[in-house]
């Protein structure tokens, strides 16, 4: 395989448009066309995940955080990002990261954090914004049932547990071909009239260079009409955050307990503990505290995340709890998900889980 035919798979998984936009994602260093000797799946690109990359012969890092943030202006290796680039480049490794594309999709980062602390039912905590398109277009009337269903193959016409979802008016379109057309129907010269459908049709924006490919191909026009807008609707099943139930309330400090075994966390900074009942729980891995307005409305009893700032905890209020369990314990089990994901859509290739630390912070 390449390592563009093993981006696109995990691009299945956390397509790239997700990402929130400040964000550096997609094959970072390397060539894609290059041959995948073995993968090596990290939550930190650091030297030591270069050396263990080079010591097992894997050519290709998957990694969760991307090495590459801002701008690189000079590679001279005085900063350990540097050191990283030129050691990967000097031995042919390519890095790939997909941050916060994982993050917004269902079954990514949050959905491992619900998995391993057994909350139930999760959904999306903020449905992410301007993920909806809409297509419009005009097909005769013979031809709009090979369109419609080339547009549901490539996924367009989803709407929550709905497929094939589309809206279609007659009407009558012309044109008028000119000296150097090509008309499928019609006249060079002479105005046209044909009955034709309007198509509407919603699809994620993820899917759009599909969509796209799937209309000029099984349109029958040599010119295509057709117009897409993004929508203002959110969309429920794409976003940062979840929040679900405990199958059995328990007492806050209880559930901070099991928390702090279950990630793995040396300590957990948290807010006021209300003395109530745990049973609603709202999740985010990573940096989180921009998610503490949205986690109050869900009514949630309590938001676990990390690198939540002092004044920040007062933003409790006594509706709910902050709990920060560290930015490496709420995301390490990310590289458990891709491993087990990739795994099971590559079988029998060399997929490997870093025994690298990486972890920036320690405890006394």
């Amino acid at each position: 395989m390449t390592v563009k035919e093993v981006t696109d798979i995990i691009e299945d998984l956390a397509p790239l448009p997700y990402a929130e936009s400040f964000d550096n994602v997609g094959l970072l260093v390397g060539d894609g066309n290059a041959k995948v000797s073995g993968i090596l799946v990290t939550l930190d690109t650091l030297e030591n995940v270069v050396e263990e990359a080079i010591a097992n012969k894997c050519n290709l890092i998957v990694s969760f955080h991307p090495i590459i943030f801002g701008g690189l202006k000079k590679l001279t290796g005085k900063s350990y990002v540097e050191r990283v680039v030129i050691k990967a480049i000097k031995n042919d490794i390519a890095i790939y990261s997909m941050h916060t594309a994982l993050d917004n999709v269902p079954e990514g980062v949050n959905a491992k954090i619900c998995e391993v602390l057994g909350i139930k039912n999760p959904k999306i905590l903020i449905p992410q914004k301007e993920t909806i398109k809409k297509l419009t277009t005009y097909v005769p009337v013979k031809d709009a049932e090979t369109l419609r269903e080339a547009l549901f193959d490539a996924g367009a016409g989803n709407i929550g547990n709905y497929s094939n979802c589309s809206f279609n008016a007659n009407g009558q379109g012309s044109y008028k071909a000119g000296e150097k057309a090509n008309p499928t129907i019609g006249e060079i010269g002479k105005i046209h009239y044909e009955e034709e459908i309007q198509l509407n049709i919603t699809f994620s924006k993820a899917k759009q260079a599909k969509i796209m490919k799937a209309l000029f191909t099984s349109h029958p026009y040599e010119e295509v009409a057709y117009e897409v807008i993004t929508l203002e609707n959110s969309n429920q099943n794409i976003g940062l955050g979840m929040v679900g139930e405990l199958e059995t309330a328990m007492d806050d400090m209880t559930f901070l307990k099991i928390v702090k075994q279950k990630m793995g966390a040396e300590g957990i900074r948290h807010s006021e503990l209300l003395n109530k009942k745990i049973q609603k729980v709202a999740v985010l891995g990573g940096s989180g505290a921009f998610a503490i307005e949205a986690a109050k409305a869900s009514c949630a009893d309590i938001l676990i995340t990390a690198d939540i700032k002092y004044h920040e905890f007062y933003k409790a209020e006594g509706k709910m709890i902050i709990a920060d369990i560290g930015h490496y314990e709420s995301e390490q089990f990310t590289k458990n998900l891709l491993v087990d994901y990739l795994t099971k859509k590559i079988p029998n290739f060399a997929i490997r889980l870093s025994e690298s630390k990486t972890n920036p912070i320690k405890y006394l």
